[in-house]
């Protein structure tokens, strides 16, 4: 135990200096520990690190489907439903026929179930490398939505098509129309008991004395809840967790009432969900040796050239499905026409961010080892071998030139969008007016009394004048911006300056250590007021 204690906390340390680095070198970090676990399991004498396919669905998966659920935006994802679930539902299906019907004809005594087996493997995009590769590129909004829209459903239909597959190989029997109707019922039931469980959670939040501690335990408890309930009725429980999810953020501001619930999720949340995909990714790379001892008969010549055809399947394919998916509606729609074209940029980018990661990885090693007593489950070995190429190719490759192709091509925002610091405006702008007509109905004497109300009616004038002038006078936009950055970085180093005070302080023993922290957590929030963050 203690062992495997150090083992763990040995890697954690590894893979934090392993970010620091990818950081440093502006490459994405899933990208780069796929790669830096790669060189590190050839080291001689590194222990062992086994992925356990039920630790992934069970421990990994939830949490990080939920988090992606609750950053996303229902009014966003239901504009964009069309796009989504034909990449979420329809290209999962798509990429799992093909890849089948390839991999029977590439592949000597591979069958048709197992085609659909491995298709059902390496079909879903990954949910985190693409944000994380994208994470600080100007790409247009709808693109990032659709994307994340994406991530969130396809790796139930996915693992419903697996389902599906090794249920056909056990049986040797398959009905389409029955895999049909049972698809949409093991989603659908998924999506009901989401929501339903997200009602209790609900109204625990809202109306139950919770404090922000307690609030915070129980978003990490929810989605563990959603998708254990829905497994243990055979139903989805990705599609439970990401209905769920969904929901609760939707209705948010109803259950968070207090700044400090919210800080407080921001921070448990960013912390336990980096930890988790760090970890994640890193032992794709370390799981490599595991993978090669169990290709068996099959060289790793041959292994690899499968995986690189396969690779170039899944690229194309993905690509040819998303230029008809977003052309082809508009010429047969009315409502479709509507919306902007998204011309050629916009497809090129989302066709090319079809990075797979360790879902896929995990499905593959929870195939069964034997079909029954007297027969090993066959091609198992090669299925993750190849599923392991797919994932380093897309991974790495494309991970690694989405960045360029996106500065190459200079793609725009597409839709009508405001800026992000135009929206901040128009919203403060409204939110001073309501704090300045509640101080005139209902203080207008205590403003004439009072030095700190009469200050406060002062500065909500000026602001409101400033909003306006900045609303009406658009071409003063560039300017405004750098005197408001050159503001935030005046700001920054005060705090600076003003944390050492308090540092001095408390060496000089002025003021007592809860004081301080006090003084240090009111810094805490002023500094994030100028640098921004995520909101529960």
């Amino acid at each position: 135990m203690q062992k495997d204690l150090l083992l763990i906390l040995g890697l954690l340390m590894i893979v934090m200096l392993l970010v620091m680095v990818a950081q440093r070198i502006r490459i994405a970090y899933p990208i780069f520990l796929v790669i830096a676990g790669l060189g590190i399991s050839f080291i001689p004498g590194v222990p062992e690190v086994k992925l356990d396919p039920e630790v992934i669905f069970l421990f990994f998966l939830p949490p990080i489907l939920y988090e992606a659920a609750w950053y996303t935006s229902w009014n966003d994802f239901w504009k964009w439903k069309r796009p989504i679930a034909f990449l979420a539902l329809g290209l999962v299906l798509v990429t799992s026929s093909v890849v089948a019907y390839t991999s029977t004809v590439l592949i000597p005594g591979f069958t048709l179930a197992l085609g659909f087996l491995l298709g059902g493997i390496i079909s879903p995009p990954d949910a985190i490398a693409a944000t994380t590769v994208l994470k600080g590129m100007k790409v247009p909004r709808r693109t990032s939505t659709i994307l994340e829209g994406e991530s969130l459903v396809n790796d139930a239909s996915s693992l419903i098509v697996f389902r599906f597959a090794l249920l056909t190989i056990f049986t040797g029997t398959f009905s389409i129309q029955a895999a049909v109707g049972q698809f949409f019922v093991v989603a659908g039931m998924g999506i009901v008991v989401g929501i339903l469980l997200a009602h209790l959670f609900y109204v625990i939040h809202r109306f139950l004395p919770t404090t922000p501690a307690i609030d915070a335990t129980f978003t990490i408890i929810t989605p563990y809840v959603l998708y254990l309930t829905a497994e243990h009725f055979h139903f989805s429980g990705v599609m439970a967790v990401v209905s769920g999810g969904l929901f609760m953020s939707f209705r948010s501001h109803e259950i968070f009432k207090t700044g400090m619930t919210r800080v407080n999720m921001v921070g448990v949340w960013e912390t336990l969900i980096f930890t988790m995909n760090a970890l994640l990714f890193i032992m794709i790379g370390l799981e490599l040796p595991e993978v090669i001892r169990g290709l068996g008969e099959t060289s790793i010549v041959q292994g690899i050239q499968y995986g690189l055809v396969i690779s170039l399947i899944v690229i194309v394919v993905r690509i040819l499905w998303v230029y008809p998916l977003a052309h082809v509606p508009r010429w047969i729609s009315s409502a479709a026409r509507k919306d902007v074209s998204p011309g050629w940029k916009n497809p090129l980018i989302i066709g090319w961010a079809g990075m797979r990661g360790v879902v896929s990885l995990a499905t593959a090693l929870s195939i069964p080892t034997v079909v029954h007593a007297q027969m090993a489950f066959p091609f198992r070995n090669l299925i993750i071998f190849i599923t392991f190429i797919v994932i380093f190719i897309t991974l790495v490759f494309q991970g690694l030139t989405l960045p360029l192709l996106i500065k190459w091509i200079k793609i725009d925002e597409i839709d009508p969008v405001s800026s992000s610091h135009e929206q901040q405006m128009g919203i403060q702008k409204i939110l001073d007016q309501v704090a300045k007509d509640e101080l005139e109905r209902n203080d207008a004497l205590q403003i004439e009394q009072n030095s700190f109300l009469r200050n406060l009616n002062q500065r909500l004038n000026d602001n409101l004048a400033i909003e306006q002038l900045h609303l009406t006078a658009t071409e003063l936009h560039d300017q405004k911006q750098k005197e408001l950055n050159k503001y935030h970085g005046i700001l920054a180093d005060i705090f600076k300056l003003q944390r050492k005070a308090l540092v001095n302080m408390r060496k000089q023993k002025l003021y007592s250590e809860e004081e301080i922290r006090k003084a240090e957590s009111s810094l805490d929030l002023k500094e994030l007021k100028i640098a921004g963050y995520k909101h529960f």
